[in-house]
């Protein structure tokens, strides 16, 4: 493939980016060092090889939940400025609106 102008143009337009002509100069030496890069991996042979999936065969090691209470309902009721038996009182934050 080749890299001209037209190419970075267009790649430019698709990807909403504006270069210039020192940009476009330097887009075009590296789409170029790209595309030589991907044609030497051409080159080689894959045969028989699988394709990698992932980067490492380790597992996620998964912990399992538990349910625990740092602090009890009392605790936590005790620092709170606003409140009755059983929760802690919030001022009303959410108005109602009309669509």
């Amino acid at each position: 493939m080749i890299v001209d102008d037209v190419l970075v143009d267009k790649l430019a337009n698709l990807s909403k980016l504006e270069f210039d002509e020192e940009g476009k100069k330097a887009i075009k030496a590296d789409l170029s060092k790209i595309l030589n890069f991907m044609e030497k991996l051409n080159e080689l042979n894959t045969d028989g090889i699988a394709p990698l999936v992932y980067i490492n065969e380790e597992v996620n090691i998964f912990r399992d939940d538990e349910v625990n209470y740092p602090i009890t309902k009392e605790e936590a009721l005790k620092n709170a400025p606003l409140k009755d038996a059983d929760y802690i009182k919030v001022p009303k934050f959410v108005k109602g609106t009309k669509y």
